[in-house]
């Protein structure tokens, strides 16, 4: 019989780990193909793992709580019967769409099965600290090849020495100095070596992967800890939220303009729509309102519906909007995909919708992915306005404060003087990228916004 491997999968593409929340079958019992065996968890979704082939669970990897990468072997499971790699193939290309991420693996187990035995035999040898000491990641792997360097020549930082991206980096980084050191110096002393450093000191692969590391890479400071204080780890939700801010302050020049939204001609609409037959008691929400009307300007303000990429700026082809949904504790940003093409009431509920499935985890990779611009609302918990920080990968984000009673200063034309009347309003913040987006042009989205909003159509 084969035994085929059951790997941490995909679950979208900016997901690199995956938790092993629960397993659903013990060692030793009967499956069938496409069965779940295990319950995985994401910084964004929640998801079933099933079984590539039927057979019996003979190996658990990994065990519940532990957080490892994508293409980590979760467990093994052994096949009825003795198959070929044309029939491995056949069976795998025939799977549904929600195991399909499995194939490739499966299908490198029965090729490697013998190979991986006799490699385990060989590096047998070792304690269990150098064993795991050397098992680095692809990645870590991938720049050592890439340079020429010895991973046991690297200080290792992580889990039992284990060598990260980040000593890697640090390593190549010290090694290009050092070299330069000695081309500038007439001695013959002896110099330190480095671990046969090939390519540093000439190729560009150096600098690119610094660039790399600060723009994917974040170490946060370590602080003492004072008698009485309270130490949680993070989750993995926190860890990704905080490393995702970072970064997105480090890479892109923020901006923000703020401008008052008088709503009370949403409010107006609001009202008429309530009282329409079959929406008796279900209201349209505020951020329905502005996610409608953003829509409709995005196509308009093509930088702000943008990201600059290297020396380039994409102007994205779709109008797709993150909604952001407070899971409390954690946040997380479904997105609308093509948003100008729906109506106001489309907009409404495909928003309700994201939220409900959001906060009971229902949510498919997809659904978080490819936004565009995001829009936010704080003003639900009474926050007057905010400075937002900008999404990786988008130019920018609003911010909707709450909207309430204010006394507003208005004209009255027929009496000829001003007047103080009550009426709701709110005050948005929008952040953008100021590589690409100007500080006249935001200002001009957030005054047609307004003017929308304002005036809001009654056929939308």
């Amino acid at each position: 019989m084969s035994r085929f491997e059951v790997p941490m999968p995909q679950m979208g593409e900016s997901i690199a780990e995956g938790t092993v929340s629960k397993w659903l079958r013990a060692i030793g019992h009967r499956i069938e193909k496409d069965e779940p065996i295990l319950e995985i968890s994401t910084d964004k979704v929640d998801a079933e793992v099933p079984s590539p082939v039927a057979g019996i669970l003979v190996e658990i990897c990994v065990e519940e709580g532990r957080t490892v990468e994508v293409g980590t072997v979760l467990a093994y499971v052994e096949g009825d019967r003795e198959e070929g790699i044309s029939s491995v193939e056949e069976s795998v290309h025939s799977q549904s769409l929600k195991s399909s991420f499995v194939d490739s693996t499966v299908r490198k187990s029965v090729i490697d099965h013998n190979q991986k035995s006799v490699i385990g035999e060989r590096s047998g040898g070792g304690t269990e600290v150098e064993r795991l000491r050397d098992r680095s990641s692809p990645v870590v792997r991938k720049i050592a090849n890439e340079h020429g360097v010895s991973i046991s020549n690297v200080p290792g930082t992580g889990h039992l020495g284990r060598v990260t991206k980040t000593d890697i980096l640090r390593f190549i980084k010290d090694a290009k100095i050092h070299s330069s050191h000695r081309s500038s110096e007439s001695t013959t002393s002896p110099q330190p070596d480095f671990g046969s450093v090939s390519e540093v000191e000439s190729g560009p692969h150096s600098e690119i992967d610094i660039w790399d590391f600060f723009y994917n890479e974040v170490e946060h400071p370590i602080f003492p800890v004072r008698p009485g204080d309270d130490v949680l780890p993070m989750d993995r939700l926190r860890q990704l939220t905080a490393d995702h801010m970072v970064i997105a302050k480090r890479v892109v020049p923020h901006v923000h303009s703020v401008i008052g939204v008088d709503f009370s001609s949403v409010d107006r609409q609001r009202v008429k729509i309530s009282q329409r037959e079959g929406f008796r008691g279900r209201g349209v929400s505020y951020t329905a309102f502005v996610t409608w009307a953003c829509s409709r300007l995005l196509v308009k303000y093509r930088n702000i519906n943008a990201v600059l990429s290297g020396g380039d700026i994409i102007h994205r082809a779709s109008v797709n909007i993150g909604i952001a949904v407070d899971l409390d504790p954690g946040l997380i940003v479904p997105v609308i995909r093509d948003a100008d093409e729906f109506s106001l009431i489309e907009t409404s509920s495909k928003i309700n919708d994201l939220a409900v499935r959001a906060r009971s985890k229902e949510l498919s990779p997809e659904e978080i992915q490819g936004s565009t611009f995001s829009i936010t609302n704080p003003g639900v918990l009474g926050t007057l306005v905010g400075m937002p920080i900008i999404p990786k990968g988008t130019s920018a984000i609003l911010v909707l404060g709450a909207v309430e009673k204010r006394p507003v200063v208005i004209e009255n034309l027929e009496k000829g003087v001003d007047e103080i009347v009550v009426r709701k309003t709110s005050l948005f913040s929008l952040g953008f990228d100021h590589r690409i987006v100007d500080g006249a042009d935001a200002a001009r989205f957030l005054l047609e916004l307004k003017e929308l909003l304002e005036a809001f159509p009654e056929n939308a």
